[in-house]
């Protein structure tokens, strides 16, 4: 039976606690890739990295699309995501005031 390859968005956590977002056709061999030190010039100065989140998708754009989603999103609400805390995306989307301007 041929394995069909999907999409995916994922979020690796990096041996300095940091998250690295990315998206593959290929979630395993990625990981196998950023173990190796060949995932990308990020993960390769903070291995080793674990898998802390997953989404698949229809199409490797969709993926590609949520990955640049997340990439924007704070620490906060990178974790409620990886948490299965859905309920706090929401109140953690809100522009927080910065200091210095109205």
């Amino acid at each position: 039976m041929h394995h069909v390859r999907m999409p995916h968005m994922y979020i690796l956590e990096c041996s300095d606690g940091s998250y690295y977002v990315g998206s593959t056709v290929d979630l395993e061999r990625r990981l196998v890739e950023h173990d190796q030190g060949e995932g990308s010039r990020y993960t390769r100065q903070r291995r080793p990295v674990q898998l802390v989140y997953a989404e698949e998708h229809a199409r490797i754009d969709e993926a590609f699309a949520r990955e640049k989603q997340v990439q924007n999103w704070s620490r906060a609400k990178r974790e409620a995501l990886i948490g299965g805390r859905l309920e706090l995306l929401n109140g953690l989307s809100r522009k927080q005031p910065r200091s210095g301007r109205d």
